[in-house]
């Protein structure tokens, strides 16, 4: 395989012109991409993702911007110009040929020689554990295998950059928390720069070394799954990512890197270096599986309470509010019904203010 490379995206527009309207898919962005990084594209529809790949990929001409592979500028390059690979969505194997034949016709193109094809299709059959696969047409395979004929088609290539066209939103839910650990450990052995378009929150935490979340063509917050989680920057984005409770507070105390804040009566600690004043209002989000239940603090009337088996799942009411409340490995734990009083505080090593 190459030695991978950095991606480098610099002011980097999409105007689309539509019965005579502009719309702007994708708004001046910026975004640098480390050698070897599996970075996921991430965003609600229409938010820009699709169109950057395509970009990216060359299948669309940018407005204005740049992109760059290495020192290279590509953002002009015809597809066949720029060393990249695209997985698609729809797997876009030939139904004519065969495993081998569909794998290997890239290098065909290439006129790469006869016993240079074979050694590096029996290669990546084998990386990919398909060699009893090679005389198989697609029809002939379940959705699952046919997506791995796909990936092992781009990776043949020996690409700089990988890109994937929300791969396995074909496939059902199971098969997909299987390719999707497949693609990751693939890429992990490789070593492949890699560019990942999805809507799927739970496939973006699970993939990437870093996400980037978009909307209305603009880069929202880039970050590890971690920091995107654990540290949003805005309801919009914690929203997003996983469930969210939004509580308001005012700032109480504070010291260079502690704020203490009063929400409804009750004084939490909570880290951050933001600049702010004591009277500030403030709004925290607080991860339901963040909030300790039957501990004083605060007290709320249960709306809902569901037993889910691993997870028990409340809705609270507090100062008007709903609160959603995830209690983990609920056996054991006191349990309160629709109806009563949930006694529950924050915990404000979780807590975070935007």
């Amino acid at each position: 395989m190459n030695n991978p490379k950095k991606v480098t995206i610099k002011n980097l527009t999409k105007v689309f012109t539509s019965n005579k309207k502009e719309v702007t898919a994708v708004d001046n962005i910026d975004l640098e991409i480390q050698p070897g990084e599996f970075v996921c594209l991430l965003g609600p529809s229409g938010c820009g993702k699709t169109t950057t790949l395509r970009m990216l990929a060359g299948f669309e001409v940018p407005t204005s911007g740049n992109i760059f592979i290495g020192d290279k500028d590509i953002a002009n390059l015809t597809p066949d110009k720029r060393n990249t690979a695209m997985v698609f969505q729809n797997y876009a194997l030939f139904p004519h040929m065969n495993v081998y034949d569909n794998i290997s016709y890239g290098l065909k193109i290439q006129k790469r020689p006869k016993a240079e094809i074979e050694e590096r299709v029996k290669e990546i059959l084998k990386i990919m554990k398909m060699e009893d696969f090679a005389n198989r047409v697609p029809s002939q395979m379940s959705g699952g295998q046919q997506q791995r004929v796909s990936l092992a088609r781009a990776l043949i290539m020996n690409s700089e950059v990988l890109l994937f066209d929300e791969p396995l939103s074909n496939l059902d839910a199971k098969l997909r928390l299987h390719m999707r650990d497949e693609i990751r450990k693939l890429q992990q052995r490789i070593g492949i720069t890699s560019i990942y378009v999805t809507h799927d929150q739970a496939e973006a935490m699970a993939l990437s070394d870093k996400i980037v979340i978009m909307k209305d063509g603009k880069i929202m917050q880039v970050g590890s799954p971690k920091e995107i989680y654990q540290k949003p920057n805005s309801e919009f984005i914690a929203k997003f990512i996983g469930r969210a409770n939004i509580v308001k507070g005012v700032v109480v105390n504070q010291d260079s890197n502690f704020k203490d804040i009063d929400i409804y009566g009750t004084i939490y600690k909570v880290e951050s270096d933001k600049i702010l004043n004591i009277g500030d209002s403030v709004e925290i989000v607080i991860r339901p599986e963040s909030i300790i239940t039957n501990q004083p603090g605060h007290s709320g009337k249960v709306v809902k309470s569901i037993f889910m088996g691993e997870v028990h799942e409340y809705e609270v009411i507090l100062n008007n509010q709903v609160i959603e409340i995830c209690v983990h490995s609920p056996l054991g734990k006191i349990i309160k019904n629709v109806d009563e009083i949930l006694d529950f505080k924050f915990d404000n090593l979780a807590m975070h203010i935007i």
